[in-house]
């Protein structure tokens, strides 16, 4: 526990979306904060230096004088980090994101924890909105940007407080899930699919994670899971806590029925415990969203929100930037940003747009760009991910290096997979090359759906201006 007199905190590597929302929220609390990191640009940088927050470039141990009161160190930074190595040498007191979070905002609270393999961010945002909209003021930490806050965290002051339970390690000191920091009252899980195979050697491995996870909600708490996940039906029993489960089957205690999706909404009924309790509509597309939604509905409906609350907050949820996002219609041609990066969730992905614009031709284009993605055990699930995809465009690996040659996804092998399943399918070997083959070939009324988790090249501006200038557009 940290229990020193504490003034000066400094984060290495600060420009992440954790770390520089931490970083803001200590900075409110009164805290002199500044930090470092290697990639210093907007958004990040302009947006923590408007909190008066100073950022230095790069690592170095001069950036430690005067002597700071703590360091929280960022998960990516390992021994021989010029910094790291300077706080281990001068017995400066140093932790974790995940830590500092629990003893500076989230200790005595009742911790909501929204965890899973997809549809994390999606689920903590609309929850963290529905408490907002209800006046319950909560606190809130996310791996994305809601809409409706423009911001990834609050501070809050009442006793709740939602954070997006990440189950990748904490740090070079601490490789356990940063979920296990956070104290949960009430978990949510939506999905255990494996993730992360340069944490996790094996699935067990990875189940074993949210398994230890669910072991920490109190007998008072309560755990929302998805009703027909396999991997949840195996480890819900372990519950000590209550066990609610939310789905579009028959058996879940909170249940949609009579689902309707249109272009700019869905709509649906919702049972809690096989009776009727309302019918509500939200902007996002999907069953998984539908998934999402429940579990924010049980959780909401834990802490006494009212049904009326929810029903007219549901609607007002704007979702998050990177999730479907429209970054612009040129020529009615709809072009989208999407953070999906594992197989299921570039499936749910492209299957919500399809139910969105059952008739309209989607090209499905994607960056194989984290170490789970560029590993050939998904092979052959990504060849059943575009699906619904009309056209399917493959970029190459983002850093193959990163991964063994024995264990790397052979893009080839991927394209001739898709294209058995009677697809059309295509790997092109730059974003200049994907720009101008779409540029040449889309049509009105098509939709581009962009999927990486990364910057892609800039491949949106790009093929925006391109089909600007297709169109004779100028402004």
């Amino acid at each position: 526990m940290i229990t020193r007199e504490i003034k000066n905190i400094y984060f290495i590597a600060i420009c992440g979306s954790a770390m520089g929302s931490l970083a803001a929220m200590l900075k409110s609390r009164g805290f002199q904060v500044s930090g470092s990191d290697d990639h210093v640009y907007p958004p990040m940088s302009t947006f923590l230096e408007s909190q008066g927050i100073k950022i230095y470039q790069g690592f170095h141990p001069e950036h430690l004088s005067p002597r700071p009161d703590l360091v929280i160190v960022g998960n990516a930074m390992s021994r021989g980090n010029p910094e790291v190595e300077a706080v281990l040498n001068q017995k400066i007191p140093y932790t974790s994101m995940a830590q500092a979070l629990k003893e500076f905002f989230i200790q005595g609270k009742s911790s909501i924890v929204v965890a899973g393999t997809h549809g994390k961010t999606t689920t903590s945002s609309l929850l963290a909105w529905l408490l907002e909209y209800g006046d319950m003021d909560p606190g809130f930490l996310i791996g994305g940007i809601p809409r409706n806050f423009n911001q990834g965290y609050k501070v809050g002051s009442s006793n709740l407080f939602v954070v997006e339970g990440d189950e990748y390690d904490t740090a070079f000191f601490d490789k356990a899930a940063k979920f296990f920091h956070y104290l949960p009252e009430v978990v949510i899980i939506n999905n255990i699919e494996f993730d992360h195979a340069d944490i996790y050697d094996n699935f067990d491995v990875y189940k074993l994670a949210f398994r230890r996870l669910i072991n920490l909600v109190p007998g008072n708490g309560l755990l929302l899971a998805n009703s027909t996940d396999p991997a949840l039906a195996e480890l819900k029993q372990f519950s000590l806590a209550p066990v609610q489960t939310f789905g579009i089957d028959k058996h879940a205690f909170w249940r949609a029925e009579k689902i309707q999706f249109s272009p700019d909404r869905t709509s649906f009924d919702i049972f809690k415990d096989n009776k009727y309790l309302t019918s509500v509509a939200v902007q996002l597309t999907g069953y998984h969203n539908i998934h999402n939604t429940l579990a924010a509905v049980g959780a909401a409906h834990f802490y006494g929100l009212a049904t009326e609350k929810i029903v007219l907050g549901l609607p007002l949820f704007e979702n998050i930037l990177k999730r479907l996002e429209v970054k612009a219609v040129v020529n009615d041609i709809a072009i989208y940003d999407d953070f999906a990066h594992h197989p299921t969730k570039v499936k749910s992905t492209i299957n919500g747009l399809r139910c969105r614009y059952p008739d309209k031709k989607i090209w499905a284009v994607y960056e194989p760009r984290t170490a789970t993605a560029k590993n050939k055990i998904m092979e052959d699930q990504y060849a059943a991910s575009f699906d619904d995809a009309d056209v399917t465009i493959i970029a190459p690996l983002h850093l193959p290096e990163k991964v063994k040659k024995e264990n790397r996804l052979s893009i080839d092998s991927l394209i001739e997979k898709i294209r058995n399943r009677n697809q059309e399918a295509h790997y092109l070997p730059s974003v200049p090359e994907i720009v101008d083959f779409l540029a040449e070939r889309v049509q009105p009324g098509d939709h581009i759906l962009i999927m990486s988790n990364g910057a892609f090249g800039n491949i949106h501006e790009l093929l925006i201006h391109k089909l600007k200038m297709k169109s004779g557009i100028t402004t």
